[in-house]
């Protein structure tokens, strides 16, 4: 009976919605984290009766047809990438990214991640680092001596010394987007790696066309929103339940059948 497979695939796919949803959940908390969406598409159609076929030797043609539907299968996992809420945290090295645009990590590997986490630290050497020590790109070095820390809305890195009659530039910060932010591989640790769906990375300095403003002392939270998750979770979990019904009443078809039979 083809409403045993159909419904089959329909609780894997709400089994996939779950987990995806349950991930966003987890992440509530997790700064600079984007939720993502599950997307399905149904599967191929059994043509019993294809539709505009001739229905008899006077050139009448079956309006519609007789097609049945496969099920269904996931289509991708889309992640939204829409601001969450600004938290101030007062850290001068804590920068939150008000509009497009990713900050830019040097990885152990040489190669270039992404990443829109700004709880930024200093290392042993006084660069500026992630909270895992990876270098931000463009390099920046806080001098020892440094006792105060002025980053900018454009990204510019001033430091201000004891005795010193005006601040000092120590760097400038820089964003990177991408004509798809979608199309980024996600790495974990809050990292995205550019792919072929991204695009390749354009940089430019914070608050210039196409590019957002950096906050200081504030940190961008997840855009996770719980009443919107725990809504998708009961409407998967009840999904799952009618598909899981479907496949109950395929069972006691079948069975009646095979009485009969008998």
């Amino acid at each position: 009976m083809q409403a045993l497979r159909t419904a089959a695939t329909g609780m894997a796919a709400q089994q996939l919605n779950v987990e995806v949803i349950s991930n966003n959940i987890a992440n509530m908390n997790t700064v600079g984290f984007k939720r993502q969406r599950a997307e399905f598409q149904d599967l191929l159609y059994q043509s019993i009766e294809r539709a505009g076929a001739q229905s008899s030797s006077q050139g009448t043609v079956v309006p519609t047809g007789i097609q049945i539907g496969g099920g269904v299968k996931a289509g991708s996992v889309y992640r939204i990438t829409g601001q969450g809420s600004m938290t101030n945290t007062t850290n001068p090295l804590d920068v939150a990214i008000n509009g497009r645009g990713y900050l830019q990590v040097l990885m152990p590997s040489g190669e270039t991640a992404y990443t829109r986490a700004g709880n930024l630290s200093l290392n042993d050497q006084g660069q500026l680092v992630t909270e895992d020590g990876y270098q931000v790109q463009p390099a920046v070095t806080i001098p020892q001596d440094a006792i105060d820390v002025t980053i900018s809305k454009s990204g510019q890195i001033q430091i201000t010394k004891a005795g010193a009659p005006a601040p000092e530039i120590a760097g400038q910060l820089e964003l990177a987007t991408f004509v798809n932010e979608t199309g980024l591989e996600a790495m974990g640790d809050n990292l995205f790696m550019e792919s072929g769906a991204s695009g390749p990375a354009t940089t430019g300095t914070p608050g210039s066309v196409g590019v957002g403003q950096l906050m200081q002392g504030y940190l961008e939270a997840s855009n996770v929103d719980a009443v919107t998750e725990i809504t998708s979770l009961i409407v998967a979990q009840r999904a799952y339940e009618m598909n899981s019904k479907v496949i109950s009443t395929a069972d006691e078809m079948l069975q009646a059948a095979n009485q009969v039979k008998s």
